[in-house]
């Protein structure tokens, strides 16, 4: 049963043969291993071209940014899978990753598209940035939706990574449509918002990330690779200092029963 296109049976991004490995072109061994830093890898891998010096800069820096904020949920998952089958590391650092969604770690895809999508209704000649920013928060709280890349439940008084991430951007020339458009967006809020909302740090990524050049459909394999090297990080630690059960404890204690109990005979 033909399920989706088949009309394109290729892939550009590696093959190897009995004496060599090529990667988008280059030796694996002559020309990347011992020669090339991950990040830069990452980046010829997602897009096929080595990124340039502001690329790998600001490609280093989101990744640092996004990887670590402590007991988060995508950390508790993994460390209260590994406390249930230490055996299965790679499942705890999937059971991490498997909720990289709209509201927690996935959001900055989420803000990326919606950026994007503005910024093409400005190309379309159909707004200033500002106009299509406060129709887009319009639209949006229309439908009960959250601002995507604002407001944070303890950076209240702005977001650290955020801040740090647009400043590197201003200090290095790189403010483009999608920085544009996400300060657009900050500037209409307390007008159609009813109130300011600061930046976050899924606001910063995308809006930064997209400015470089970085793909929009790759966005999510930010955060993605990001947490993986937190998510290892805790689960060392667990494997050591375990708080999986006092996690999955605490929660047993901090959730009441409030359905209906079996009454005895």
């Amino acid at each position: 049963m033909r399920i989706g296109k088949q009309d394109a049976p290729f892939t550009s991004i590696c093959t190897s043969d009995a004496h060599s490995i090529t990667v988008r072109g280059r030796d694996l061994c002559g020309d990347i291993i011992g020669k090339m830093d991950f990040t830069s890898y990452f980046w010829l891998l997602v897009t096929g071209e080595e990124p340039s010096e502001v690329q790998k800069l600001f490609a280093n820096a989101v990744l640092a940014a996004i990887a670590e904020h402590g007991l988060v949920p995508s950390v508790v998952a993994s460390r209260m899978t590994y406390a249930a089958a230490p055996e299965a590391f790679h499942g705890a650092v999937a059971a991490g990753l498997l909720g990289c969604g709209s509201v927690v770690l996935g959001s900055a895809e989420v803000a990326g598209r919606f950026y994007a999508d503005l910024v093409g209704t400005v190309r379309a000649g159909t707004g200033t940035p500002g106009e299509v920013a406060a129709e887009g928060v319009r639209t949006l709280r229309a439908a009960r939706q959250a601002i995507p890349g604002f407001g944070h439940p303890q950076h209240s008084a702005g977001d650290p990574r955020a801040l740090l991430l647009l400043a590197m951007a201003e200090e290095h020339g790189i403010v483009g449509e999608h920085i544009g458009m996400l300060y657009a967006l900050r500037d209409c809020l307390p007008e159609t918002l009813g109130r300011p909302l600061p930046i976050n740090v899924n606001g910063a990524i995308p809006a930064v990330m997209l400015d470089v050049g970085f793909p929009l459909a790759a966005l999510k394999g930010i955060s993605l690779l990001a947490r993986t090297a937190s998510l290892i990080a805790h689960l060392n630690e667990e494997a050591s200092r375990p708080i999986g059960f006092i996690m999955s404890g605490a929660a047993a204690q901090a959730v009441m029963f409030d359905g209906d109990t079996a009454s005895p005979d």
